[in-house]
């Protein structure tokens, strides 16, 4: 029987601090890492603003040096989704993969993190990563003096624009809907709107991101159903995120957008079950806090074991 001390569930910065170090403390540890692994800093290019790293480093590459460190200890790595998490502490908890393999541990770290909205756009994808972010914090300092646009109406959006607005010459903001029916409060709204950066665009959609390399200019079409072109350099998507937690089912408590819910420091709402990154956090979202709450987590399993 694959028996261990704890699995870690996701294969992300914030599951790879929390294998680190919980196999660092000889508790046997399993990585289900997901398929694809890494999380989102494998689509991320090159990560400025993690501690240790002067000249910064590229997101795949810190997942890969996070991997060989957790290997170093001990912890053991399967790339695959997980499909079910069943059991108890008193029982023992089974989580089964993909494949149908069934794995046993006495407590679980769940870090399977959280997703963007996207627009589904033509270029999106091709250009994420590339011009096309859903993390102003992580990619503004890029677009110095550059035109940007961010997407979106609710306070999160706001918020990404007025931040944008400490590096870019001129932030667009692209609302879908009416002035009079954007979702941010009026404080944040009122706070974009003072920003002499920042200039918005009711009752616009993105019809089409261009670039060959990086993001170009976008298409959009407006209230009345004509196409203006932008020139831009960077494209900002704020309407929103999803926690990977759907395949939890009732297993443990979330709120209303599936975020999964902490009941003191990394606890769940289940004995034996801990969350880190971003998968609990609709917040921060930065790497070095999903990393943080990683190693919070560890500790506080082997913790929980110890006693």
């Amino acid at each position: 029987m694959n028996q261990y001390d704890v699995i870690v569930i996701g294969g992300g910065v914030s599951g790879l601090s929390a294998s680190i170090y919980t196999s660092r403390s000889f508790l046997k540890t399993l990585n289900i890492a997901g398929f694809p692994a890494g999380g989102q800093l494998m689509w991320t290019t090159e990560v400025e603003n993690f501690p240790g790293f002067p000249e910064g480093i590229m997101g795949p590459d810190l997942i890969e040096n996070m991997r060989k460190q957790a290997i170093k200890f001990g912890t053991s790595f399967i790339d695959e989704n997980v499909v079910s998490i069943s059991g108890s502490y008193s029982e023992g908890f089974v989580v089964k993969s993909e494949s149908n393999q069934e794995f046993h541990a006495k407590s679980i770290i769940i870090s399977v993190g959280s997703n963007p909205k996207k627009l589904n756009a033509p270029g999106e994808d091709k250009l994420s990563a590339r011009g096309v972010s859903y993390c102003a914090v992580c990619d503004g300092a890029f677009f110095k003096e550059k035109e940007v646009a961010v997407v979106g109406g609710g306070d999160s959006a706001m918020e990404e624009a007025n931040y944008l607005s400490k590096y870019a010459s001129t932030v667009h903001v692209l609302v879908r809907g009416t002035e009079e029916n954007m979702k941010a409060s009026a404080i944040m709204l009122d706070k974009a709107k003072k920003n002499p950066k920042v200039k918005f665009h009711f009752e616009t959609q993105i019809k089409e991101i261009k670039g060959d390399k990086f993001v170009e200019s976008v298409d959009v079409t407006t209230s009345d159903r004509s196409t203006l072109n932008l020139p831009l350099s960077a494209v900002f998507v704020a309407i929103g995120w999803k926690p990977n937690t759907d395949f939890l089912g009732n297993l443990v408590a979330k709120d209303e957008l599936g975020y999964i819910k902490v009941t003191n420091q990394t606890n769940t709402s289940v004995e034996g079950v801990f969350v880190s990154g971003d998968s609990a956090d609709p917040r921060y979202r930065q790497a070095i806090t999903a990393a943080g709450t990683g190693a919070m987590a560890a500790i506080d399993v082997e913790r929980f074991l110890s006693h």
